[in-house]
């Protein structure tokens, strides 16, 4: 087996992943919590020490940095997020490598009754011999998107310690808040200056992925009527009550992320909160087709509207807004990053999967704002959770597939035509 890269990725992403860099969704400060400054500044100081040039932390939270190119190519922007997901525990990561994984069950020193099976995960009983990389039980690792940091970091490491090797101009682009979608700044496009780039973002090896959903959130807010429960005979209209009519009216065996799958969206719950007094609930709403996207709203809206009907002593009011769209709309007209990137792996002797990500990347906002942005494997399996495992050798797999993506842009005729 080839491990070229596998002891740099390995002490990468376990000095990374022990890094507390958690988005908070409830926060309005741009990045959203302090301690992702902890990334980023390590990151920006990393990449000035391996010789990377115009490195800067800009004033939203993005680390940038430029390799030179050596020969004229097109202008290849490569992403990762330093912040780890809100959905689960991120604090006091403690990420320990299994070397030369044996096949069976893997179980975790601070949990003792969490177990990752390879009966449950396939694609884990096809890692056998390689190195897995997984948190302690009692938070999630941070592969997402630690690991494509990792990948990023050790594939630029080469080309800067490697002049021999032909690539065009590179920007490397670390972003805050990707988790809670608001990774990509309005000014970020300008200040990447690149021709197209790639997130790399993805899971299983060979994932090159062209289609995110379309997202949008919901905030449904319900002020009832509030007095003493001493005096409340047909005074007291109780929120939490009315919230509840609102869950309880959607869609249950239907339409949830847990009832769907493939290409099905759905509406899912993420925050309630509140008193009697007052309720807020929080959703998002996911589909791959914009007509789909709206029916999801519009059924969100009826359900609120009948509810208030039920009791019109109470306000509710339910505003939808916009995440992000399928980078498929923008993508199909311009495949060249797609192509490159299918060929690269090709090359070496890797199938591209191309599958629809039930889920966003920055490469979506990156997308319709002007900067083609497909997204790239990892290796990273069972994202935001206890559960989540990388093997080394895939992340090895993706560097060297970062690195033959690059060397081919810089060869292939063509790709310097403008994209529409």
């Amino acid at each position: 087996m080839d491990n070229q890269f596998d002891t740099e990725l390995g002490d990468r992403l376990l000095r990374y992943a022990a890094i507390d860099s958690q988005s908070d969704n409830d926060a309005t400060t741009g990045p959203s919590t302090a301690i992702q400054f902890d990334m980023l500044n390590l990151l920006k100081q990393e990449l000035s020490d391996i010789g990377a040039q115009d490195v800067q932390l800009t004033d939203y939270g993005v680390v940038l940095a430029t390799i030179p190119g050596n020969v004229q190519a097109p202008t290849i922007g490569l992403l990762a997020h330093v912040d780890t997901a809100p959905q689960f525990n991120a604090s006091d990561v403690k990420p320990r490598m299994i070397k030369g994984y044996n096949g069976g069950d893997i179980t975790f020193p601070d949990n003792p009754t969490l177990v990752l099976s390879p009966a449950e995960f396939p694609y884990l009983a096809e890692k056998q011999g390689h190195d897995i990389i997984t948190a302690s039980g009692t938070t999630l690792l941070g592969a997402d998107d630690k690991a494509g940091i990792a990948i990023i970091m050790t594939a630029a490491r080469h080309m800067l310690g490697n002049p021999k090797i032909e690539h065009g101009p590179i920007r490397i682009a670390f972003t805050p808040d990707e988790e809670i979608g608001r990774g990509v700044d309005p000014k970020l496009p300008k200040d990447l200056n690149a021709d197209f780039a790639y997130t790399f973002d993805g899971g299983e090896v060979g994932e090159i992925e062209s289609e995110t959903f379309s997202a949008d959130g919901a905030e449904i807010t319900i002020s009832g009527v509030s007095i003493h429960p001493g005096l409340a005979k047909d005074k007291l209209v109780n929120a939490i009550h009315l919230a509840s009519k609102i869950i309880a009216t959607l869609p249950q065996a239907t339409m949830t992320p847990e009832t769907t799958h493939h290409r099905e969206g759905f509406i899912h719950a993420t925050e309630m909160n509140g008193s009697a007094a007052e309720m807020r609930l929080n959703f998002i709403i996911r589909d791959f087709e914009l007509d789909g996207l709206e029916a999801k709203g519009n059924l969100l809206r009826r359900v609120c509207d009948v509810v208030q009907l039920s009791e019109p002593r109470a306000s509710i009011t339910c505003h939808i807004s916009t995440q992000y769209r399928n980078m498929r709309y923008w993508l199909q007209s311009y495949m060249t990053p797609v192509d490159i990137a299918d060929k690269a792996a090709r090359n070496l002797d890797i199938e591209p999967i191309s599958i629809p990500i039930r889920g966003g990347t920055d490469g979506s906002r990156l997308t319709e704002m002007g900067v083609p942005t497909p997204n790239l494997f990892t290796g990273m399996q069972n994202i935001h959770g206890p559960l989540e495992w990388i093997s080394v050798q895939d992340m090895a797999v993706a560097t060297k597939f970062c690195l033959e993506l690059l060397s081919l842009a810089a060869k292939e005729k063509g790709v310097l035509e403008k994209h529409v």
